[in-house]
């Protein structure tokens, strides 16, 4: 049986019941700790409320409409005083808890009210008053506006009312540079004891911030943001990430660092952008570590002093060259980290074996440390003699003991069809960016960095141009063609980034997409796909290498190796591909 109890106790939030965790307890006074449905002997029907007689019994016999605490119950916002928050929402409208991260507490110069106040040092309140009452083609009168009090309004509709048509883009009055630029001092002060601070208080140090720096960089944002056509979210967090900046800093005058940009995370602000902004504006200094870096650094961290040292002076040959004789040319981020791959394994047995220099090592000690076979061995043997080479000819080592050792042939792979059903669901997968590169590589056998690198202007007129060759597009290319070009006006109508394929990352730059992309989301490699794309070519012309070489852009020696498929003895069976059938549409 129920409890009838009164309604006598003061009405605050009440408790979750102690059983389901998802309604509030049926009485608070006196005290139950079950909801109706969940009351031993249960379920029971919740009685009407007492105050409006309805059904939507909420807690101490009221409804959700009729008890204040009542996550329904609405009231008004404690920044603005517009009608129509929830207690949810801690009481705030959507502006209001965007004006909480961007703007510092303070006295509104208008209404004198303890509030947010913006950067015209007035409130919401008073700034949408001023808004009501602006005229057309003349600026907000905020004195005249507000001198007779405020008009209330209704919570998060004021995006719904009719507002002042907004000047042109060009003309639109803001943040813009000085006619002097920005002269940052050349010398900085290093800290001499880091001290994590404070995340809160950094957060609003950095809402009252307010440098000739951080002007300056708010105008090269503004100026940034038209011309890649950023969202406003995107602006102002890009603001709010510079005033971080300039409030976690300790010369506040000096160049910024890219290694100081990679910390704003940890307080709420952006990177890419705010790098691409102080680039922009000349104060950038790029310490950054490169990725190839790290991962040599992840790897001979272990070793001896000397042994990495030399190893060090090895991979800055490698990444820039050399222009002192010997000189060297600069080698392809990839190559260096497949040279790190092979001799790093080499290298941490010699350490593990006592060796504290490359210098000891002989010719014996290179043979008997190498694999027995396959491609780390190869890759061993092409790294070790380019360190050995390198460290010779900087009198680092005595002698090169790779020197005359001969190196081991690469075995060749033989590509290999993919599934035609496979490829088939791809072509027709509901994400536009993945049907449209399986269709470019499936029937043009285009590579992955080509994909990423298209521009929009490398497509007229149903032809592709790419490297000095002109390409008919198939229909089915066509047709994901358009379906992607359509999606893409609709998700980003303000890019100006030029490439075909892009992302919510590099809709406002002007960058390409990583190679990854879309293929780190698919079924299907770009190099399996393009070499089953070729396999069909050299079946349908009974293995034309120069056919082959003219049509893909390959070598003849590439060419060949999908010529000798026709006559391996693993691929003549009679599941082969049949010509023409390969790429389906």
């Amino acid at each position: 049986m129920s409890p009838a109890p009164g309604i006598d106790a003061p009405l605050r939030p009440p408790r979750r019941c102690t059983a389901c965790s998802a309604k509030p307890v049926a009485w608070v006074k006196p005290r139950v700790d079950y909801c109706y449905d969940c009351l031993p002997g249960g379920p029971y029907t919740p009685p009407p409320c007492l105050r409006c007689g309805s059904t939507n019994y909420y807690s101490q016999g009221r409804c959700a409409q009729c008890h204040p605490a009542a996550p329904a119950q609405p009231g008004a916002c404690k920044e603005c005083l517009a009608w129509g928050v929830y207690r949810r929402h801690n009481w705030k409208c959507w502006v209001c808890r965007w004006w909480q991260s961007h703007y510092p507490q303070g006295v509104c110069d208008y209404c004198h009210r303890d509030t947010r106040v913006g950067d015209q040092r007035a409130c919401r309140l008073c700034l949408e008053q001023a808004r009501l009452l602006q005229e057309p083609g003349r600026p907000l009168d905020l004195a005249a506006a507000n001198r007779h009090g405020q008009q209330l309004f209704f919570a998060n509709l004021q995006f719904q009312r009719a507002r002042t048509p907004r000047l042109a883009p060009a003309r639109r009055r803001g943040f813009r540079p000085s006619t002097a630029p920005f002269s940052p001092s050349g010398w900085s002060q290093p800290a001499l004891v880091d001290v994590a601070p404070d995340p809160e208080l950094v957060r609003q140090r950095s809402l009252a911030e307010d440098s000739e720096l951080t002007r300056y960089c708010a105008g090269v944002v503004l100026e940034h943001a038209e011309r890649l056509g950023w969202s406003n979210r995107q602006r102002n967090d890009v603001i709010r990430s510079l005033r971080l900046l300039q409030t976690l800093r300790e010369d506040p005058t000096a160049k910024v660092r890219a290694s100081d940009v990679l910390q704003l995370p940890s307080y709420g602000g952006n990177i890419i952008s705010t790098l691409d902004v102080l680039e922009a504006a000349g104060l950038l200094i790029d310490d950054r570590p490169r990725p190839i870096e790290t991962y040599f650094t992840a790897k001979t961290a272990l070793l001896p002093p000397v042994m990495r040292e030399q190893l060090e002076v090895w991979l800055a040959v490698m990444i820039a060259g050399a222009t002192s004789a010997p000189r060297q040319r600069a080698r392809d981020p990839l190559t260096v980290k497949v040279h790190v791959m092979g001799i790093t394994p080499v290298v941490t047995a010699w350490a593990e074996a006592g060796h504290q220099s490359l210098a000891e090592i002989t010719a014996a000690d290179v043979l008997a440390a190498l694999p027995s076979s396959g491609s780390q061995r190869v890759w061993a043997e092409i790294g070790l003699r380019s360190l050995f080479k390198t460290l010779k000819s900087r009198k680092l080592i005595f002698a090169n003991p790779t020197r005359g050792m001969k190196l081991t042939t690469a075995q060749a792979t033989v590509p290999l069809p993919l599934d035609t059903q496979l490829i088939r669901a791809e072509l027709n997968s509901p994400n536009p960016a993945v049907a449209l590169a399986v269709a470019l590589v499936a029937f043009h056998a285009l590579t992955a960095k080509q994909v990423a690198g298209l521009r929009l202007t490398d497509i007229a007129d149903g032809r592709l141009r790419l490297a000095g060759r002109s390409l008919p597009l198939a229909q089915p290319v066509r047709d994901r063609l358009a379906r992607w070009l359509d999606h893409r006006a609709r998700t980003w109508p303000n890019t100006q980034n030029p490439h075909l394929l892009i992302t919510r990352r590099s809709a406002p730059r002007l960058v390409p997409v990583s190679r990854a992309f879309p293929w780190k989301i698919s079924s299907v490699k770009p190099r399996a796909l393009r070499d089953d794309r070729i396999l069909a070519e050299v079946r349908a012309t009974g293995g034309d290498a120069r056919r082959l070489s003219d049509l893909f852009g390959v070598s003849i020696e590439s060419a060949s190796r999908y010529v000798d498929t026709l006559e391996h003895p693993d691929l003549a069976t009679p599941n082969a591909h049949v010509p023409g059938t390969s790429t389906p549409t």
